[in-house]
């Protein structure tokens, strides 16, 4: 543990070299708030009372990050995320009920700005840890290597096709289940995107493309070998009109995000584009390890008591 956590550690700091010089400012993140991220992928979100009123745990700091980059330019924070994944997902040893997130937000981006961050920031701390740690690496038979830019791309179509190749039962317009995304991740040996998910399959605040109104401009990094999503991200929707329309579609009530929906309709919040990157993930992926509970000294495992 003690070797996993130095090069933790070492994560953390070559992550906020790599965004700072980027052009990020680091905040601090919210711990709780009225409303949190919705589009959970089956997992469910926690509240709590505060001072007579239910607020929510961070599950995702999507709409705070939102803002902050509206009023500060590209933000970033080491946000920690509170979600009530299924039992079943301890099984695939990469979820856990509480982690951490490197949140980015980029103001007036594209898509592809946000992809470009992601996997320079990626880039820059394998190549730290490996120059800087390469022998607790060997100590731990990580055999992680620096990645070469730019990451390859899939479209959900191309990930689709794949994952019935490889005997998978998936449908179109669905998300990718995790063993055909892990079998995915099997093929490659470095990182990978996949892009343009299905209108549909994530959370309001994912843009439709003008393109092809079926696709979200929505992405994925996921990690080769079996390791799988290392990040997810999107170009965000910011006409007022549709996000509460989008809302309504998948059962949201508009009045629990007044405070996010009254700023969004004053053109207080800009257009932009971000993702979140899991930093016990991270941690997995660099080190080698079989299971998520060892990328932290304190793992909160789906269906698991602990302390």
């Amino acid at each position: 543990m003690r070797d996993v956590l130095s090069i933790q550690h070492e994560i953390t700091k070559a992550a906020r070299d790599s965004l700072v010089k980027q052009g990020f400012l680091e905040i601090i993140p919210p711990v709780l708030g009225p409303v949190t991220d919705p589009g959970l992928r089956g997992a469910k979100r926690i509240s709590v009372d505060f001072y007579g009123k239910e607020y929510k745990l961070m599950s995702s700091m999507i709409l705070y990050k939102m803002l902050a980059a509206s009023a500060l330019g590209k933000i970033f924070a080491f946000s920690p995320c509170i979600r009530k994944e299924s039992e079943k997902s301890a099984e695939t040893g990469r979820h856990l009920s509480e982690f951490w997130q490197i949140d980015c937000e980029i103001p007036e981006a594209t898509r592809d700005d946000a992809m470009s961050v992601a996997e320079q920031l990626l880039h820059d701390v394998i190549k730290h840890v490996v120059e800087k740690k390469s022998e607790t690496l060997k100590k731990l038979d990580s055999e992680v290597k620096i990645p070469k830019l730019p990451f390859k791309r899939l479209t959900h179509s191309e990930a689709i096709e794949m994952s019935r190749r490889l005997g998978f039962d998936v449908k179109d317009g669905e998300e990718i289940p995790w063993e055909a995304e892990k079998a995915i991740s099997m093929e490659f040996d470095e990182p990978f995107f996949i892009t343009d998910y299905p209108t549909g399959s994530r959370g309001f605040y994912d843009k439709i493309s003008e393109k092809d109104p079926k696709k979200l401009l929505a992405f994925d990094l996921i990690y080769p070998q079996g390791f799988g999503e290392a990040v997810s991200g999107s170009k965000r929707e910011d006409v007022y009109e549709h996000v509460v329309q989008k809302m309504r579609s998948v059962g949201e009530d508009p009045q629990h995000y007044a405070w996010y929906l009254e700023l969004l309709k004053r053109g207080k919040i800009k257009p932009s584009a971000g993702f979140g990157f899991g930093l016990e993930r991270m941690t997995r992926f660099i080190c080698g390890l079989q299971k998520i509970s060892d990328a932290t000294p304190f793992p909160k495992l789906p269906g698991v008591h602990s302390i």
